[in-house]
């Protein structure tokens, strides 16, 4: 199973540096909705039979992270009607370019922790780590609250990749729980930036500033 497994993480990795060289929010959604419905194949690779719950952990992920929460994502983002992040933080190469570094780091150095001996030869605690990054950085250099969304739900999946480590010790029931606080935190979430896009006619999260006591 090790490589169809890291054939997943590989394409992952890919994903998260487009997620860091584009600008366009629409390719950033259905990138992501890409990462999470392969991310949900993992724990059928990890497992040798298919039991019950963990048919129902792969089907609810990417029902969840490929299909309902960007679909949330499109139609808050036709609502807003906005297409690209105009002014990141930091520039798209800049971003690219961190993004590669840490992927880089991530491979040399994750062999060094705990969980990975037990996962020799596969990508996991590498993907893992620049999952995060992936997603850490697009959290803080992104301004447009969609954006930052978007960044957050790379950074869970980063977790969730970690949480395939636990899979023996954590039951898949705990798996569910964060799936669902996810959903509930995004159609939160939803609600939040068309407020703020009533507000402000725009999403940008710097407006914020000019709220008074």
């Amino acid at each position: 199973m090790t490589n169809p497994l890291n054939s997943i993480l590989v394409a992952v990795l890919m994903l998260n540096l487009f997620l860091l060289g584009t600008t366009r929010i629409v390719s950033v959604i259905r990138t992501v909705a890409i990462q999470g419905a392969l991310l949900g194949l993992l724990p059928l690779l990890l497992h040798e039979h298919l039991s019950p719950v963990v048919a129902l952990t792969v089907v609810t992920t990417i029902t969840l992270k490929g299909l309902v929460i960007p679909g949330m994502m499109l139609r808050a983002l036709r609502d807003v009607k906005i297409k690209r992040e105009v002014e990141p933080l930091i520039g798209l190469q800049t971003s690219v370019i961190l993004g590669a570094l840490g992927t880089v780091s991530a491979l040399l150095f994750a062999d060094r922790l705990p969980l990975a001996a037990q996962h020799t030869g596969a990508l996991i605690v590498p993907a893992a780590i620049a999952t995060l990054l992936a997603g850490f950085i697009l959290l803080v250099t992104r301004f447009k609250a969609i954006s930052q969304v978007m960044g957050y739900l790379v950074l869970e999946n980063g977790i969730f990749i970690f949480g395939m480590l636990l899979v023996e010790a954590m039951p898949f029931v705990v798996e569910m729980g964060v799936l669902l606080d996810l959903f509930v935190g995004i159609f939160v979430i939803c609600i939040i930036v068309n407020q703020i896009n009533q507000a402000f006619s725009s999403t940008d999260t710097r407006r914020l500033i000019s709220l008074k006591e």
